[in-house]
């Protein structure tokens, strides 16, 4: 099997992925752990061959025990959010994120508000009120997109052929938190090796 490499922006090598057949992606840290909740996004090089993901769909990021959960979601292009608060006290939903700039003022327990998201990137979430409060949504135009597993994979299944991956992560270290590369030849497994910052401290909830 011919092998070609993937260089991304920040100096990593990778293998290439398989011309028309699955492809997985594999993350890990320096020290060679897997990486969780890295979204791995490919684009094919034809854009004849481009898949877009299905547009649309509800999604939910509640507010519970003054944390967004989940932590980390992917939505496709138009997708509706909403954000029910489970909490007893008020929050206030923003993100000051290109890919979505929006405000939800104050509201309070069993109520909450809805956004569509229509442009594709990352999108920040935080909370006016509680600081601790982080969480991201990543809104995709592409149908081969996935998030890594426990063991730091992410199967994107059937690609056709050459094309470019795109790696995120909240904590990577890299411009805006992301790598990207070419894939160039054939091999069904891609192996990336990544430097993370450290997560924020966890704060200790109160007790209600």
């Amino acid at each position: 099997m011919v092998r070609g490499i993937l260089t991304f922006a920040a100096g990593v090598s990778l293998s290439a992925a398989a011309h028309g057949a699955p492809l997985s992606v594999r993350v890990v840290d320096s020290a060679g752990k897997p990486v969780q909740n890295a979204v791995v996004t490919y684009y094919p090089a034809d854009a004849a061959m481009a898949r877009p993901a299905q547009r649309g769909g509800r999604y939910v990021v509640a507010q519970r025990n003054l944390q967004f959960q989940p932590f980390l979601s992917i939505v496709p292009l138009g997708a509706d959010v909403s954000f029910p608060n489970f909490d007893p006290t008020k929050h206030h939903v923003y993100s000051f994120s290109p890919a979505k700039k929006f405000e939800l003022k104050l509201f309070a327990k069993d109520q909450s508000r809805t956004v569509r998201f229509d442009k594709a990137g990352v999108v920040a979430l935080g909370c006016n009120i509680h600081d601790q409060m982080t969480a991201f949504i990543v809104v995709t135009d592409s149908a081969w997109t996935a998030r890594t597993n426990g063991q730091g994979i992410a199967a994107l299944g059937d690609v056709p052929g050459a094309g470019r991956v795109t790696i995120w992560q909240p904590y990577l270290r890299a411009p805006s938190g992301m790598l990207q590369g070419n894939v160039t030849a054939t091999q069904h497994l891609v192996n990336v090796t990544v430097r993370l910052r450290p997560p924020p401290t966890p704060m200790t909830m109160p007790d209600y």
